[in-house]
C-alpha cells in the first residue's frame, strides 16, 4: 500500500529510541523527510545516521527538551529552514515517574503537565496554521492505553495523557474542515526501555522478579505477548498518511487486545 507520504515532511518528537524511533523508521521507509529530536545529542545523531542510511530519506536531528519553550522554538525554526512547513506532526514524550498519588509533589505534577501536555500544545500551535493554509495536515499524538484503562501506579501519566486526549478530540472538530486530521495512538505493553523501567519499579515494590512482572502482564494480554515498537509504528504511519484522510478524532489502541472495554 502506498501511503502517499513521499516528499512530505514529518516531525517526530522523542525519536532517538523506543516508540518515537520506530515511528521515524516507518515514516522514513515511506519516503517522508524527517525532523527528529530528543534531549541527548549523541544517541540522536546515531539514530539520524542509521535512519538516513537505511531509508535513503533526508533526516535532520535537533537536540531539544520539549518541556522548554525555547528548545521547541529552536527545533521548529531549524525544521522550517531545512524543509519548509511541517506536514505531519507526531507528538511523543517520555512518561512521568511512576508512583501513587501521595508520593508526588506539586512540582512533580507541574513537571508532568509541562512535559506531557504543554509540549503537545506548543508543537501543535506552531505547525497548525501552515497545515490549515495548505489544506492538508496530520497530527498524531502518542498517548497510552492508560487513557481508557488507567494503570495502577501511574497516576501522573493516567491524568495528563487523558488531558491530551480531550484536547485532541476537541481540536479535531475545529480543524476537520481544513483537511487536517488529529488522532491519538495508545500503546499497550510494548518492548521499550520505559517498559523495562516500569517492570523493575513494580518488581522492586512488590518483591517479585522482573520476569515475573512481565509474565503477569503477558497473562493479561489476549495475544499472550508484549508488542514490538514496529507493530505500533505501523498504525501511526497509517494515520499520518493520505489513505487515512477520513479518520479524525479517534484514539486507537495497539495493545494485543488488553483493553477490555467495548469503546
Amino acid at each position: 500500500m502506498d501511503l502517499g507520504l513521499k516528499g512530505k515532511t514529518a516531525l517526530v518528537a522523542a525519536s532517538s529510541r523506543g516508540l518515537g524511533r520506530a515511528v521515524a523508521d516507518e515514516l522514513g521507509n515511506e519516503g517522508a523527510n524527517l525532523v527528529i529530536c530528543a534531549r541527548t545529542a549523541g544517541p540522536l545523531e546515531e539514530a539520524r545516521q542509521e535512519i538516513a542510511e537505511k531509508t535513503g530519506t533526508e533526516v535532520i536531528a535537533v537536540p531539544a527538551n520539549l518541556s522548554e519553550p525555547k528548545d521547541t522554538e529552536r527545533l521548529l525554526k531549524t525544521a522550517k529552514a531545512a524543509f519548509g512547513d511541517i506536514d505531519i506532526l507526531i507528538t511523543n514524550t517520555g512518561g512521568p515517574p511512576p508512583g501513587p498519588f501521595e508520593s508526588h509533589s506539586s512540582e512533580a505534577w507541574s513537571d508532568a503537565v509541562h512535559q506531557n501536555l504543554y509540549s503537545v500544545l506548543r508543537l501543535t500551535r506552531a505547525v497548525l496554521p501552515a497545515m490549515k493554509q495548505a489544506g492538508w495536515g496530520r497530527i498524531v499524538n502518542i498517548t497510552s492505553v492508560a487513557v481508557k484503562q488507567p494503570v495502577d501506579g501511574l497516576i501522573l501519566s493516567n491524568s495528563v495523557r487523558a488531558a491530551v486526549t480531550g484536547f485532541a478530540k476537541t481540536l479535531s472538530n475545529e480543524v476537520a474542515g481544513f483537511g487536517v486530521t488529529v488522532n491519538n495512538v495508545m500503546p499497550g505493553y510494548t518492548k521499550t526501555e520505559r517498559l523495562d523501567q516500569l517492570a523493575a519499579d513494580i518488581a522492586g515494590r512488590s518483591g517479585t522478579s522482573i520476569d515475573e512482572t512481565v509474565a503477569q502482564w503477558e497473562s493479561q494480554i489476549p495475544m499472550g505477548r508484549i508488542g514490538s515498537p514496529r507493530e505500533f509504528a505501523a498504525m501511526v504511519a497509517f494515520l499520518a498518511s493520505e489513505r487515512a484522510s477520513y479518520i479524525t478524532g479517534v484514539s486507537v489502541q495497539v495493545d494485543g487486545g488488553s483493553i477490555r472495554s467495548l469503546f
